[in-house]
């Protein structure tokens, strides 16, 4: 049994994590860390809470554990959990700087222990398609891609850490700029350069709360987009290719579900979780054939702590690496340098 300790019962912890280690055989939600709210209490009255990271670490048993707190706490909780012999996994993003997620990473090697970021959108039933859909050469030669985050939030939160210029690694291009950047490295590998734009379409932002990062390849770019205002947003994944396209609207159904009442808890999920309906699934056009519905593959972000499981018990390779989160910390800085000094950078220049 793998006991896993959560830091941190916000958004990531409630929708993102607890629910997936409950979610998972042979995984054990053992503690959460919540320091002065009752939340975790109420929802899970059967898991210990602790009020300290020292607290929860007193419990040998729990060998690994989950940050999922702000972002400018990762780095020192991270590295207290890694100090003290548990295997860690962090969310995104990784660290503020690459010298910290660095030492993460160096130190995670040194101690034997396995170590990686929640990128749960590999999960994606539309990511899964896509990545299925390019190894088969579905569309011929690849000339482009295109990931959309598209949300409709015209009002800036007051107060939100997100959304604070002097917070570390706030704004949309640290949120969601990992998913998507994530996504383009794990299908086409490291660019050769990169071009930026990390902007506020609100009025009243004090942040990006919307980006532009084009990804350039030997004859191909990926061009990876969040937007703030996008009520009627324009479609999620696009491939085009020398032999067709495959475009796809609407996001993978999962995280509302989570965010919901109805969030599932437990082993049993029910059948059909991840299933898209036919109604939703993407359009695979081909060169001099009629256009066909394509079944979008199931999608279940519990794959990501299934294997963290494999890897701890049975030393399967971990799905996400070290090296993995440490190419995604280079694209996010890159973004930001690209943006901030208004030209295309290129991938193995400094990032800091």
């Amino acid at each position: 049994m793998v006991r896993v300790g959560v830091i941190g019962f916000g958004l990531g912890g409630q929708a993102f994590h607890a629910p997936m280690i409950r979610g998972i055989e042979g995984m054990e939600l053992a503690c959460i860390v919540e320091r002065s709210k009752d939340n975790a209490r109420r929802t899970y009255p059967d898991v210990r809470v602790a009020r300290t990271v020292e607290e929860m670490l007193s419990d040998e048993s729990i060998n690994l554990v989950a940050v999922t707190t702000p972002n400018d706490s990762h780095f020192s909780y991270a590295k207290t959990c890694l100090e003290a012999g548990r295997h860690v996994v962090v969310d995104k993003p990784l660290t503020p700087t690459m010298a910290e997620a660095e030492q993460l990473a160096c130190l995670a090697e040194e101690r034997g222990l396995l170590f990686s970021v929640y990128q749960d959108r590999r999960w994606d039933g539309a990511f899964r398609t896509i990545q299925k859909l390019v190894k088969e050469g579905a569309v011929g030669r690849i000339t482009e891609y295109e990931a959309r985050f598209d949300r409709f939030r015209p009002n800036p939160r007051p107060g939100f850490w997100r959304e604070q210029p002097d917070f570390p690694a706030a704004g949309v291009l640290w949120d969601l700029g990992p998913h998507v950047l994530d996504g383009a490295l794990v299908l086409f590998g490291e660019p050769e350069k990169l071009w930026a734009n990390a902007f506020g379409q609100r009025t009243m932002s004090v942040i990006d709360d919307s980006f532009d990062v084009v990804m350039f390849y030997p004859n191909m770019r990926a061009t990876l987009r969040a937007h703030a205002i996008a009520y009627a947003p324009g479609p999620h994944l696009v491939l085009h290719g020398t032999e067709g396209s495959y475009i796809k609207f609407q996001m993978d159904p999962q995280e509302d579900i989570l965010r919901s009442p109805n969030c599932p808890d437990g082993h049993d999920w029910g059948a059909d979780w991840g299933l898209e309906p036919e109604d939703r699934w993407g359009t695979l056009s081909r060169v001099d054939e009629a256009p066909r519905k394509i079944e979008t593959e199931r999608g279940d972000y519990r794959g990501f702590y299934a294997n963290m499981r494999d890897a701890i018990e049975k030393g399967a390779p971990l799905d996400v690496t070290p090296e993995q989160a440490l190419r995604v910390m280079r694209a996010v800085l890159l973004a930001h340098k690209s943006s901030r000094e208004g030209r295309v950078v290129r991938w193995n220049e400094p990032v800091e």
